[in-house]
């Protein structure tokens, strides 16, 4: 389908140019674990490996930078104290504003670059593709 085929390049363009810069002092992969211990607090070391399809060991790596640099703290399941869960510290939570911040001056200055008759075509498109993706994981 022609549709399918225009919009998946264009989509993967965008998320690319999105994720492709350094914000805030993190890279782009870092920012994608920030988000995923965001909205999963609590989640262990080794459901981030499963999730991002590397060991536990090279998560573990990761998730020790994030720490080091104040942004993740390992917390004690009330649940189970052998289990340890990551969670976002305050300085985690502010690095994710910043970048969802400067994502979006982003877009508002690409989408300033357009006439108005496109820049209604996009807002129209808004809504559809949000439901068309809902449920994906990433949302900064």
């Amino acid at each position: 389908m022609a549709v399918a085929d225009s919009l998946r390049s264009t989509l993967l363009r965008l998320g690319r140019e999105l994720r492709q810069e350094r914000i805030a002092g993190v890279s782009p992969h870092q920012v994608t674990l920030l988000i995923s211990i965001k909205y999963t607090p609590g989640v262990t070391v080794g459901q981030l490996a499963a999730e991002e399809r590397v060991s536990t060991a090279a998560m573990s790596k990761r998730v020790s930078r994030l720490e080091r640099d104040g942004l993740v703290a390992r917390t004690k399941s009330e649940a189970d104290r052998r289990c340890v869960g990551l969670t976002l510290t305050e300085e985690g939570q502010r690095t994710l504003r910043r970048v969802r911040s400067r994502r979006t001056a982003y877009l508002a200055s690409r989408l300033g670059a357009l006439t108005p008759a496109e820049l209604a075509a996009v807002g129209a498109a808004a809504e559809p593709l949000a439901r068309l993706v809902e449920g994906t994981k990433v949302r900064a």
